[in-house]
């Protein structure tokens, strides 16, 4: 099977079958507000049709919930995070404690489709895959905003308006929902832990960055996303302010621009080139064209994508500024 080409839903099953990939899932957590979401999490990957070798849960420094998550799931493989605090060092401790060989990543809030692990299964069969991701849909705990875009879902680590709409060859996948085989790590290492999230700060990229190395690896392999392969991710009202849709901009760009330092620009910024060149200002056109038919909240809209692009690309300068100063990422 092609990278390039959607599968037939009723060959997944089977597909999945041959492949078996010998499947392990890595979630990680931080905090203990985020209970009853790993609760859901958990209980998702269980009811999954295509079962996984084992699940492993990395708890990030935090004592008491590692040892209220041991006393509630023995059957859960619960480790402690071993590196430096953050996303990265988590994932990279949860790998390591993976047996499997195919490693997917869910977020301690997002929830599976029962056929999330059969669809990520299902294109390994092709052994030019090195990688798998999938859709990541927001759950929106209280309503949507009428001014926020699709174009910036990413804000609420989900898939966004720009985004391949069959399954297709990609420079990176998202962190909500991917997957990669084992000799990934084995070869290029695992996440850099200069770049993703540390708790609450609105940090990323550590995925792209991390797909950067794998497409220089393998060029004749394919990092694959297949919108078909999805997870829903809860978005709670914190996260529908604007405050926050600007604060997750900025980070965004300061993000970025640590990834260029590590990676050079022109692998950093090729994908988000053509999405600020085509999808923004075709978005913002016609946000205003639906102004201009009395629609008051698409005029909001298409300020919320002019304001969103600005403070990403003022987050990048910073970024890179101070990349030039050498100081630490704050």
């Amino acid at each position: 099977m092609q990278a390039g080409l959607s599968p037939d839903p009723t060959l997944l099953s089977a597909e999945a079958d041959r492949a078996h990939p010998d499947m392990s899932v890595v979630i990680c957590t931080h905090s203990d507000d985020r209970w009853s979401s790993l609760e859901a999490a958990l209980d998702s990957v269980r009811a999954q049709r295509l079962g996984p070798r084992e699940i492993v849960l990395v708890i990030d420094h935090n004592e008491s919930l590692l040892s209220r998550a041991r006393d509630r799931w023995p059957d859960v493989i619960v480790v402690e995070n071993e590196e430096r605090p953050g996303l990265s060092g988590a994932r990279n401790t949860g790998v390591a404690a993976a047996r499997g060989s195919v490693i997917a990543f869910l977020d301690d809030d997002a929830v599976p489709e029962q056929d999330w692990l059969t669809g990520l299964a299902a294109a390994y069969v092709d052994d030019s895959v090195i990688a798998v991701g999938g859709a990541v849909e927001p759950d929106w705990l209280t309503a949507r905003p009428a001014w926020f875009p699709d174009e910036f879902a990413w804000v609420v680590g989900c898939s966004y308006s720009g985004l391949p709409t069959a399954r297709t060859a990609v420079r990176n996948v998202i962190g909500a929902n991917m997957s990669f085989r084992r000799e990934v790590f084995d070869v290029v290492g695992g996440f850099r832990t200069e770049v993703g999230r540390v708790g609450t700060i609105p940090a990323g990229c550590e995925e792209t960055e991390l797909c950067i190395r794998i497409n220089r690896a393998w060029p004749d392999r394919s990092v694959v996303y297949d919108p078909t392969v999805r997870v829903r991710h809860r978005v709670p009202p914190e996260r529908t302010s604007v405050a926050y849709f600007l604060s997750r901009c900025y980070a965004e760009g300061r993000s970025k621009a640590v990834v260029a330092k590590l990676t050079g620009s022109r692998d950093a910024l090729s994908s988000e080139a053509a999405y600020s060149l085509r999808v923004l200002p075709a978005a913002v056109h016609d946000a205003l064209r639906e102004a201009l038919g009395g629609n008051r909240a698409a005029s909001k809209r298409a300020g919320a994508i002019v304001a969103g692009f600005l403070v990403t690309v003022a987050g990048f300068l910073a970024g890179r500024a101070a990349s030039l100063l050498g100081t630490s990422r704050s």
